[in-house]
């Protein structure tokens, strides 16, 4: 064999590995549940002991709350089934918006209301109303057209390093999926189980919330919540988590 055939052999054995590493790692994406304690799982299966449900049920009072209520437009809440499945999505206007975000975009645009705003509890409360109606259902976000872009945006944000612990997302969410970090266990960090009630905030949390928390952690700059930065990432989030199931509204430690 010549060195010519056998360089580009050795090229195409590379790329071959390199293939089926990245299937490897495609495949590796767990559902969220699959990390948490079986005292957790049962418990966010149950909503007589999942206190998030204190939410979703507040949410489904505001959803038929006022005389342009969100059941004026759609109907019964049941119509909302496999939406939150579908988002982040871009909207019309070419904005990219979460489940958040559309809910508050709705208010303003079609009930003449001001804006909930991020982290308010009626925005939490009737995003995990809904949310749940997409319960069990798999992430099918589009990242193609108008999409591709922010999608990309998110995968820089996710593969670079942040903060003074010069750490990657990918870096924690891939590398150490599975082992322990005081006392809990590292997930892929898919995000599907937001709004989520966590124990440690005693109270429900949309994930820009947790993903300040996670910049927090690596000593980075906290950006706002909704912002295009968080917003991005969301949508790569919820791209790795393709085919996985919605557990919202979670239970997390």
């Amino acid at each position: 064999m010549t060195a010519g055939r056998r360089t580009t052999r050795a090229l195409l054995l590379a790329l071959l590995w390199l293939a089926v590493g990245l299937l490897a790692g495609a495949a590796e994406i767990r559902p969220t549940r699959d990390y948490l304690s079986p005292e957790l799982r049962r418990a966010q299966d149950d909503p007589s002991r999942h206190p998030g449900w204190l939410w979703v049920e507040e949410g489904e009072t505001l959803w038929q709350d006022g005389e342009r209520s969100c059941q004026s437009c759609h109907g019964e809440i049941g119509t909302m089934s496999g939406v939150a499945a579908r988002y982040p999505a871009v909207a019309g206007d070419g904005a990219l918006l979460n489940l958040e975000g559309r809910i508050d975009r709705c208010r303003t645009q079609h009930q003449g209301q001001p804006a909930f705003g991020y982290e308010s509890e009626p925005l939490l409360a009737l995003t995990a109303a809904v949310a749940l109606r997409s319960r069990g259902m798999p992430v099918n976000v589009v990242t193609e057209g108008p999409a591709a872009p922010f999608l990309e945006e998110g995968r820089r944000f996710y593969e670079t390093r942040q903060g003074q612990l010069n750490l990657a997302c990918g870096q924690c969410h891939d590398d150490k999926a599975g082992q322990h970090l005081r006392g809990d266990v590292i997930s892929n960090g898919i995000g599907t189980g937001y709004p989520a009630y966590r124990l440690d905030w005693n109270t429900l949390g949309s994930l820009h919330r947790r993903l300040r928390a996670c910049s927090l952690g690596v000593r980075a700059e906290q950006l706002p919540l909704g912002s295009a930065e968080y917003l991005a990432l969301e949508l790569f989030l919820a791209s790795r988590a393709k085919g996985q199931p919605i557990e919202a509204p979670g239970l997390r430690r």
